[in-house]
C-alpha cells in the first residue's frame, strides 16, 4: 500500500518543520514526509495518525485523544480530536472512513443507550431501566394481546417476579461476567513491577467487562463509557495519581476479585 503524504499545496493545513510527536524514533535522515499540527499543537503525518486512531478503535475506544507528552513534562496532552479533523489529517480513504464511521456510531450507540434482540419478534429493544433485568417488548405484547417480557440476562421469556436485578427463574439464568470474574487466572503487567492481579475486571463505572492487554501503563479505558481506571487499584486514574503514577505499585495495593457488578447512574 502506497504511503499517504499530505499535499504541499493544501493552504487549510500549518505544516511544520519537526518531528512526529506521534513516532518514538527519530525521522530517518533525508524523510521529505510533511508534518502538519494537530488543534493540540503537536505534529503527525497521515501515517502515524491513521495507525494511532485505528489501535484506539480497535480496542474498543471512538474517542481520539493524543498521545503525545505535553511539552517539557511527562503528563500526557490527552486533547480530544474531532472525527472531521482526525478524517482530514489522518487522510483516510474511503474503506479506511467506512471502518472509522460503522465502528464509531457502533460504540456510540452501546454507551448512550442498551439494546438486544427481542428472543421473540427478533426487533431490537431497549432496556431504559438498566437495574431490571425483566424488559417488555412492545411489539410481541401488540401482537400476542397480551404483555410479553423476556430475561435481559438468558435471553427466555420472563419468569418469576419482577422487576429483579440479578436472576429470573428460569434455569440456568445467572451472571457469566460474574462467573468470570470469580473464576478467572490471574496476570502480570509486564510494565508495572510486581504487581499480579486479576486478568478480568469490570469497569467501576458501568460495569463493562474489561480487560488488559499487557501492554503499557495499569489504566485502561473503558471501551463503553470512556471512563479511565486503574485495572490494578480499580480508583478513576485521577484518583489513582494522587498517590501513584502510571508505572508504580497503588498505594493501596491490589483490589481484591468483584464479587458484584456496578449499575450505570447514566449522567
Amino acid at each position: 500500500m502506497e504511503e499517504k503524504r499530505y499535499d504541499r499545496r493544501d493552504t487549510t493545513l500549518k505544516f511544520v518543520n519537526r518531528p512526529d510527536d506521534l513516532d518514538p524514533y527519530p525521522p530517518e535522515e533525508g524523510d521529505q514526509c510533511l508534518r502538519a499540527e494537530m488543534s493540540c499543537g503537536h505534529a503527525v503525518t497521515p501515517q502515524s495518525l491513521t495507525g494511532w486512531c485505528r489501535s484506539l478503535i480497535d480496542k474498543g475506544q471512538y474517542k481520539f485523544k493524543c498521545p503525545a507528552l505535553k511539552n517539557g513534562t511527562l503528563q500526557k496532552c490527552d486533547a480530544v480530536w474531532p472525527y472531521q479533523e482526525v478524517r482530514r489529517l489522518a487522510v483516510l480513504t474511503a474503506e479506511e472512513m467506512q471502518h472509522f464511521e460503522e465502528k464509531i456510531a457502533r460504540m456510540a450507540a452501546a454507551e448512550y443507550c442498551e439494546y438486544k434482540e427481542c428472543p421473540g419478534c427478533k426487533t431490537y429493544v431497549e432496556r431504559e431501566d438498566l437495574t431490571n433485568l425483566s424488559v417488555q417488548c412492545t411489539i410481541c405484547t401488540a401482537d400476542k394481546n397480551k404483555v410479553y417480557e423476556f430475561c435481559w440476562q438468558c435471553m427466555k421469556p420472563w419468569k418469576g417476579r419482577a422487576p429483579y436485578f440479578d436472576h429470573c427463574d428460569n434455569e440456568g439464568c445467572v451472571n457469566h461476567d460474574l462467573e468470570l470474574l470469580k473464576s478467572c487466572k490471574m496476570t502480570t503487567l509486564p510494565e508495572v513491577q510486581g504487581i499480579s492481579c486479576p486478568s478480568i475486571r469490570v469497569c467501576p463505572t458501568c460495569g463493562q467487562r474489561v480487560e488488559h492487554d499487557k501492554t503499557g501503563c495499569k489504566n485502561v479505558i473503558c471501551p463503553r463509557c470512556q471512563k479511565e481506571f486503574c485495572f490494578v487499584c480499580l480508583k478513576l486514574t485521577p484518583e489513582c495519581l494522587e498517590t501513584s503514577s502510571y508505572f508504580i505499585p497503588c498505594s493501596d495495593g491490589v483490589a481484591p476479585r468483584q464479587t458484584s457488578i456496578p449499575v450505570w447512574r447514566r449522567s
